[in-house]
This record gives structure tokens, C-alpha cells and sequence, in this order.
């Protein structure tokens, strides 16, 4: 069974990504695409690094390396090793772990923490060199755009990122064992049969370290590839859907990469949902001079699912990550969100604790039309929220309208942006000396012969 090619003969989504998995090369790629995947890299990395620093990661290290024994991969930071699929697995729930690695436009979620250590595990276990790593993440989060899109349309209940991720991933593993089209189109199609239901709000209800499923979708692509590999068959993916030609055909000619990937700033360890009430909050206290303790209350408006986020007052990282009051607070006390801030050590500080239950959270009509224009591709759309802060002295102070900082297309992120961010979360684990070192290898990924040398770096 061929599913490169439709009844017809016509080459249809699915085939036209098959066969864009088989033949990418790295050097025939746009340079515009190459630069992002640098990027994208980086920050993807810097995510991961500091995801070691959690309980999710503890946990998902050790049964990576018991389950999926072996000594082809490394699980970052933890001195194990495992098999491929466990490697992927192990270090996609640390890539995820504070929720600072990057959104995916078309897809509706995260890509590059499923993407990156799917690539980062195949090319370690086949000895790729630093340009097939990179292929394979300009292969992932082209699938990715395509197969989230697609995969949001045909469903009625907002799914978890791990659900299309899985055939994204599948994607970037068929590219790196070096699958045929034929083989490729199995393995997107073992991946999307087999994926994970992940019920988004679910988990946004009650957070847990299920989460975004980013991990399950790096192991079920990872599966789905060497699945495919040994003959094992799947069905066309959705991909292959003609009421979704329009927004499948042009992979390998039209690269979502470019403007397609938003990446959180320093500072912002959180739902990105979240985003837009923090900047409104933060802008009105630089932009007034307001001190803390003249804060009565704060109140955001904002859209559904931002509304849906909460105040309850966290006991866990994924309850500090998946809330409203607890990042505006961090933010406004700490001057930033990250690590020391959602983690669990932190949960019990006084001070962000008693701010943020001061806050609370009204579900605006307005905003939720424009987060629906958003995610429906409008330009008009957008994720944004309005604070107003009352102070002890009955004044009150009205950010207006306010957009967080993800934006598609995002300008403005460079190497000299990429590398502050990555030191700033690299340095909560590694000495600045290995930084310094991992960085310097970082510059010339490119050029790298084997991944190998940098795994030897992340063990």
C-alpha cells in the first residue's frame, strides 16, 4: 500500500509531506528557514535545560530509562541514557516543564518542545551531524503547522499540543532515520491513528503534570517512525484531507517556520494565555511608579480561556504556570517569571502569596471575539486583556487594551535576544563556565560533524 498517492494519481497534503520528509536537505533550504531553526534550537534547548530543575523531569528521566533501556540517547542533565523513543520522551517533559518554550501559529500550541528533543534523540542514536539536526527541526515544524491546523479543525474539543505533535514528530524521526516517502507516509499515519486524546481544558481545570502531553507526542512520533521502518502500515493522515488542501499543499515551498513561530521573552515562564494580564499589570506600575503595598486590588478582563487559567493560590509548578494571579503577582514583585518563581520552593513566599489574592478575573465578551478572530487566522485578532489596578486610596488605573508579548510574526529576536535568554535560563543549572562552553558550540552547530559533541555537553 502506497500513501504518496491518492485514487486519482494527484498528490494530495500527506503524500506532498512524505515526500518533503524524504528529500529536505539542509543546504537546499531557504536561508530564512535556516536562520529560524538556529533559533529555534537555542531557545528550545534553554527551555529544557532549566525543565531538569523539575519534578516532572525527575520522574520522567527515571521511567525513560527504565522503560526504554539503552545507551543511543542522552536524557539531559541526569547522567542516564536510554533508547531513542525514551530520550525523546524524558527530555520533551523538560523542554516543556515552565512553559517557556515556544507557540506554533497554525498549529495552536507548542511545537519546539516536542520537535527539538525528538531531533535532538535521533540524531544523537545515528551520529547526524549538526545540519541534519537542524533539517529535522525545519521538517518538524512544517508538519507541525500543517498537522495542528488541520487537527484543531476536525476535532470540537480544543486538544493538547502531544495530539498533532505526535505527527509532527513522527515526521522528524522518518527524516532523520532517513525513511522513504512511502515509509514516511506509514509513520505520519501510524502517528496520527495512534495519537494521544488529549482534552486541553481538562488539564487547565486541574493542573497537572500531564499538561500539554508534549512528552507522549515526542515518543509517539519517535515509535511511529521505527514502526514504519520495520513495515509496520498506517492510514493517510489528515493531511490528506481534501477540506484541507489549501493549508497542506505548499509544504516544501511555503515555510511556516519563518513567521510562524513566536518565542516567549526572558521573564515569562507561563501559560502564554497569561501573557497579556501580566504586561498590562507590569506596564501600569512602571508607568505610574506604583508600590506594592498600595495595591488594593488588581482586576483583569480577558478572554475564555486566559479567565479560565484562575487565581487559586499554587501548591505546584503546574499550578503556578497554568494561573492568572500567580504570574501577575511574581512579575510584579520579582520583576520576572521564571524558575525561582514556579517552582514548588517558591510556592509559599508571603509576599507574591498576599498580592495575588488581590487579584481577580472577569470573562470579557470583546476580548473573547478577538482571541476567536485570532485563532481563526484573522489579522484583526488577538490575545489580549485589560487590568485595572485600585490602589488604598480609591484610585484606579486602566492599562486599556493590552496584547502579551507573542506575536506572529514576531520581529525584533536575534542571536544577541536568543543568547540573553538562554543564559538566563542555562545559568540556573550549569556553572557560567559551561554555559560559556555550550554557547561557543552553539555558534557553530552548523558545522558539527556529529550531535555527539554537543550531547557530550548536555549529559
Amino acid at each position: 500500500m502506497d500513501l504518496t498517492q491518492t485514487a486519482a494519481g494527484d498528490q494530495d497534503g500527506h503524500a506532498l509531506a512524505a515526500s518533503f520528509i524524504a528529500t529536505a536537505r539542509w543546504e537546499k533550504l531557504p536561508s530564512p528557514a535556516q536562520r529560524r531553526a538556529r533559533l529555534a534550537l537555542i531557545d528550545n534547548l534553554g527551555a529544557a535545560l532549566a525543565g531538569t530543575l523539575t519534578r516532572v523531569y525527575a520522574i520522567a528521566s527515571g521511567v525513560a530509562a527504565a522503560t526504554w533501556p539503552g545507551s543511543s540517547a542522552t536524557l539531559l542533565l541526569s547522567g542516564k541514557r536510554a533508547g531513542a523513543a525514551g530520550a525523546a520522551f524524558a527530555n520533551g517533559a523538560a523542554a516543556n516543564a515552565i512553559d517557556i518554550d515556544d507557540s506554533t501559529r497554525y498549529a495552536n500550541g507548542h511545537g519546539g518542545a516536542q520537535i527539538f528533543p525528538t531531533a535532538l534523540a535521533v540524531a544523537e542514536a545515528r551520529g547526524l551531524s549538526g545540519a541534519d539536526l537542524l533539517c529535522g527541526l525545519v521538517v518538524g515544524y512544517e508538519v507541525a503547522h500543517r498537522a495542528g491546523r488541520c487537527w484543531h479543525a476536525s476535532r470540537d474539543v480544543y486538544q493538547a499540543c502531544g495530539s498533532w505533535g505526535s505527527v509532527a514528530c513522527a515526521a522528524v524521526a522518518a527524516h532523520l532515520m532517513g525513511l522513504s516517502a512511502g515509509q514516511a507516509g506509514h509513520a505520519l499515519g501510524i502517528a496520527d491513528y495512534q495519537a494521544p486524546n488529549l482534552p486541553m481544558m481538562r488539564d487547565i481545570e486541574h493542573p497537572a503534570m500531564v499538561k500539554h502531553g508534549i512528552y507522549w507526542g515526542a515518543m509517539t512520533g519517535v515509535l511511529s517512525a521505527e514502526l514504519a521502518a520495520a513495515g509496520f502500515t498506517g492510514i493517510p493522515s489528515l493531511l490528506s484531507f481534501p477540506a484541507f488542501r489549501e493549508w497542506t499543499t505548499d509544504i516544501g515551498q511555503n515555510y511556516l517556520i519563518v513567521d510562524g513561530i513566536a518565542w516567549k521573552p526572558k521573564g515569562f515562564a507561563c501559560c502564554g494565555w497569561a501573557h497579556a494580564a501580566v504586561e498590562g499589570a507590569r506596564s501600569l506600575v512602571q508607568r505610574h511608579g506604583v508600590r506594592i503595598p498600595d495595591i488594593a486590588r488588581i482586576h483583569i478582563d480577558t478572554f475564555h480561556e486566559s479567565a479560565c487559567l484562575g487565581t487559586r493560590l499554587p501548591t505546584t509548578t503546574e499550578e503556578a504556570q497554568f494561573n492568572l494571579a500567580w504570574p501577575v503577582a511574581a512579575m510584579l514583585i520579582d520583576g520576572e517569571i521564571g524558575p525561582r518563581q514556579v517552582l514548588e520552593d517558591r510556592l509559599t513566599d508571603p509576599a507574591i502569596r498576599a498580592l495575588a489574592s488581590r487579584i481577580d478575573v472577569t470573562e470579557s465578551p470583546e476580548l473573547e471575539e478577538l482571541c476567536r478572530l485570532f485563532v481563526a487566522g484573522d489579522p484583526r485578532g488577538r490575545f489580549a486583556s485589560e487590568v485595572t489596578i485600585t490602589l488604598a486610596s480609591g484610585r484606579e488605573l486602566k492599562s486599556g487594551l493590552v496584547e502579551g508579548p507573542l506575536s506572529f510574526p514576531q520581529r525584533g529576536w536575534d542571536e544577541g535576544t536568543v543568547e540573553e535568554k538562554f543564559r538566563w535560563l542555562a545559568n540556573n543549572v550549569l556553572e557560567s563556565r559551561a554555559v560559556d562552553e555550550l554557547w561557543a558550540l552553539l555558534r557553530r552547530v552548523e558545522g558539527l560533524a556529529d550531535v555527539r559533541e554537543l550531547t557530550a555537553l548536555l549529559a
